[in-house]
């Protein structure tokens, strides 16, 4: 009787222990190349305790529509010009400066001169990001180490994002943020039209919205995805995203020089 009863032990404790194995969240805690967490289980986008890095070589060189297949170089400029049609949803005012702006090699960029770039080109520039999680005022502060060297702040206390006619425009809007399961979502509004989306020079108007999503697939993957919304520049919504790797160490102090005397 009391082997039969050891058996029924061993046996409940291994199917314990099964289970464990197959349970939500047992295979990320284990994995060295899990993505970290908070104690209380939220997700970090940004360094643990003791550890230096940051985000960085992303993974696009310009903006584009997602499941668009055209060629830019590496300053976002199209090696045919024939797509810039295929690039976004353009009103026919938008696809006319865009070409423009592309077929004059982007010689009236505001980077050039030094003013702010739009949230998605920061996040397409080499030279890094860093998310600060202030879980104590509910804000999350992202420091950019590219461009201009600016940085923003998303709003997580639960207030609603204003409408674009009744805040005044600046660079990188007023964001506000929520958590979606591991997803970060920003949704940011109040542009001002002094700063191009892209470096190839997707052009917008102030009654930009743009909503991103940020999440951290694994310690070294960033998911980055962001939909424009400005129907009076683009005749529908629509989406663009890449990926962001991690890289050890500190982001690289720069400063932005016009080269003009």
């Amino acid at each position: 009787m009391k082997i039969r009863n050891h058996k029924k032990a061993l046996l409940a404790a291994a199917l314990v222990a099964v289970a464990s194995l197959a349970a939500p969240g047992f295979a990320s805690a284990a994995s060295p190349n899990a993505a970290p967490r908070y104690a209380d289980g939220k997700i970090r986008l940004d360094r643990v305790p003791g550890e230096k890095g940051y985000w960085d070589k992303p993974g696009a060189t310009s903006l584009v529509e997602k499941g668009v297949n055209v060629a830019f170089d590496a300053n976002g400029k199209l090696k045919n010009i024939a797509d810039a049609a295929k690039v976004a949803p353009f009103q026919p005012w938008a696809l006319a400066l865009y070409k423009f702006r592309q077929q004059n090699n982007f010689v009236d960029d505001p980077m050039k001169v030094c003013i702010g770039s739009g949230n998605p080109r920061q996040m397409m520039t080499p030279g890094g990001v860093r998310f600060i999680q202030d879980n104590n005022y509910q804000r999350m502060y992202m420091i950019f180490g590219g461009g201009n060297h600016v940085w923003r702040t998303i709003y997580m206390d639960g207030r609603e994002a204003p409408n674009a006619d009744e805040v005044t425009g600046t660079f990188l809007g007023l964001a506000v943020g929520k958590w979606e399961g591991d997803t970060l979502v920003a949704v940011s509004t109040g542009f001002n039209t002094r700063f191009w989306m892209s470096n190839g020079g997707l052009p917008h108007t102030e009654g930009l919205t743009l909503t991103e999503r940020f999440k951290r697939v694994s310690k070294d993957v960033l998911d980055y995805e962001v939909t424009i919304d400005d129907p009076r520049t683009y005749t529908r919504p629509w989406k663009a995203g890449w990926t962001l790797r991690w890289v050890p160490g500190d982001i690289q102090e720069q400063f932005c020089e016009t080269g003009r005397e």
